[in-house]
């Protein structure tokens, strides 16, 4: 039997990256994905792509809008009868120095990726609590353990995603719902491989084995999280990093 036969999942930026690497495996693993994302035409080509309305929909959501996420795990129980996991996944970047940091670019990824991830533990576990059981996965970075140049923003959003994982998971474990995230670190994408290549370079020299990880190496954390396989486990995050920063 497939890890997840017959379960109900919901990923935000699922259009592309990290959040489509995990709606595949999912589905790949029996479950049936609703994809959220800002931009519905990519999250509809990708949901065509993974197999369609049996186990595939996609749904427009900005995470920062708490009536769209409640709105987005509502096509979940609409069209699919329950939600069993949540993958809060989406985010933006907006580097800059703290010198040059906009307060507009602070709060955007504030927004985003600490106030967008309450949203959807919040609604999720809303459901989840009802039905006695759920995985709710969040996406911290190795950023919010370490901090990067660059990135107060981001850095300080996505340690916050620890802190907000951990004190949701001690809220939630009587109900059955455990809640857990995942600290990528330099993982291959678009967006890292855009990088300046001397950026790269320095990136990957602080990486002891020796290479970049891929999006499907994340994913296979996620379905470890989201299945039985991790049923002991909440209120951890589990380092993607290759050994960096150890």
């Amino acid at each position: 039997m497939a890890l997840l036969d017959g379960q109900t999942a919901v990923v935000t930026g699922a259009a592309q990256g990290l959040g489509l690497a995990i709606a595949e495996r999912f589905v790949a693993e029996g479950a049936r994905v609703v994809l959220g994302d800002l931009n519905l035409a990519q999250a509809r080509t990708a949901a065509e792509r993974l197999g369609g309305p049996e186990v595939a929909v996609a749904a427009e959501c900005d995470v920062t809008d708490g009536a769209a996420v409640t709105e987005l795990v509502a096509t979940a129980t609409d069209r699919f009868g329950g939600l069993d996991i949540m993958v809060n996944n989406a985010g933006i970047t907006r580097d800059a120095t703290l010198r040059t940091m906009t307060e507009e670019q602070f709060d955007q990824v504030i927004e985003v990726h600490l106030k967008g991830t309450w949203h959807g533990i919040r609604s999720a576990a809303a459901v989840m609590r009802e039905a006695g059981h759920g995985a709710i996965i969040n996406m911290s970075s190795l950023s919010g353990k370490v901090g990067l140049v660059g990135q107060t923003n981001y850095s300080a959003a996505k340690a916050g995603v620890v802190g907000m994982t951990k004190a949701a998971a001690k809220e939630l474990a009587h109900r059955g719902v455990r809640v857990n995230a995942i600290a990528p670190g330099l993982i291959r994408s678009a967006m890292t491989e855009a990088m300046p290549q001397r950026i790269w370079d320095a990136k990957l020299a602080e990486v002891p084995m020796g290479r970049a990880g891929e999006p499907g190496e994340v994913a296979a954390v996620a379905l470890f999280l989201a299945s039985e396989l991790s049923s002991y486990i909440t209120g951890t995050v589990l380092d993607v990093t290759g050994g960096r920063f150890m």
